[in-house]
């Protein structure tokens, strides 16, 4: 039976050339963590490389692996030994030029109950997703753990409330945004306050629309794309960290910096999530008969 109270632990980290020394950096920090007392644990999107869509090359389809695959497995035990729900990102090869980014979750006996493809891929300058991922198939998912009923989006699909409500409705108590996310270097001066501001307003707008704990964990570090020592050309990008946590009144419990690795722990309690429900019945009060246009793509 799930418990009526579990912390969560939010892993913001940077990235080095290395994916085989990213992937042992992450389980340090997964370790400590734990030890914190955290019983889920989310890594950063894609947290065992660079962000290498910065450019496109046909090369770097080769840091995908299938799930279950070898880190699919190194994570399983992880979960299994420290016996916590751990949530990580992927470069999933589903089938010869079929990738995927996909989010797993991973209960604390080592089994995945979670599946997630990122569903929005963004295509802006620097953030070339579209040349590598296919968009998910398997619609919004919450799942099933041990600690408690958790959803799971990735990145892009932060800005979508359509996503955020459909998780919800399955029951989640808390949805987990994996991420990476941050300026343009040339951008930063005139648009990053008001770029960061309202990254953070729309996803505390998801928790108080739905009533749930909203936790989201980005990346920090500027990057280039470096791989195995070959780096994309050009100024690269400065990830702003600023992995947060925040109740269902859209208050930031715990807010990590924007510019070193830390460690959040924040704490959600289901039966805070049914008082704030009751007094703010957002889902008793929607009008489901109004809502078919909603699949349009505009209403003219």
């Amino acid at each position: 039976m799930a418990a009526e109270k579990f912390k969560v632990g939010l892993v913001q980290m940077s990235a080095t050339p290395s994916p085989e020394e990213n992937l042992e950096r992450a389980i340090v920090h997964v370790r400590e963590a734990a030890a914190r007392g955290a019983q889920v644990v989310c890594l950063p999107e894609l947290f065992q490389t660079q962000y290498f869509c910065q450019r496109e090359d046909s090369a770097l389809f080769d840091l995908a692996e299938p799930i279950p695959g070898p880190t699919t497995v190194r994570l399983e035990s992880l979960a299994k030994e420290l016996r916590i729900v751990l949530i990580a990102s992927l470069f999933e090869k589903r089938a010869p030029g079929v990738y995927h980014n996909t989010a797993i979750t991973l209960d604390r006996d080592g089994s995945r109950v979670g599946t997630y493809r990122k569903m929005h891929i963004p295509d802006d300058p620097l953030y070339y997703e579209k040349y590598y991922f296919t968009p998910g198939d398997l619609g919004f998912k919450a799942c099933e753990t041990s600690a408690g009923k958790v959803g799971t989006l990735v990145c892009w699909d932060q800005w979508y409330p359509e996503g955020a409500r459909l998780t919800a409705l399955q029951g989640a108590n808390v949805l987990f945004y994996p991420t990476a996310i941050g300026w343009h270097p040339a951008e930063k001066a005139e648009f990053g306050q008001a770029q960061h501001d309202a990254w953070r307003t729309i996803q505390r707008a998801h928790a108080i629309a739905n009533g749930v704990y909203v936790a989201v964990v980005n990346r920090v570090g500027h990057e280039n794309g470096n791989i195995r020592g070959n780096a994309a050309s050009g100024p690269g990008l400065e990830f702003w960290g600023g992995s947060f946590f925040c109740d269902p009144f859209g208050r930031v419990l715990a807010e990590a910096s924007h510019d070193k690795e830390e460690i959040l722990i924040g704490e959600v309690d289901v039966k805070a999530l049914e008082e704030v429900r009751r007094n703010w019945p957002f889902l008793r009060d929607r009008r489901i008969d109004s809502y078919g246009p909603i699949t349009s793509r505009l209403i003219d």
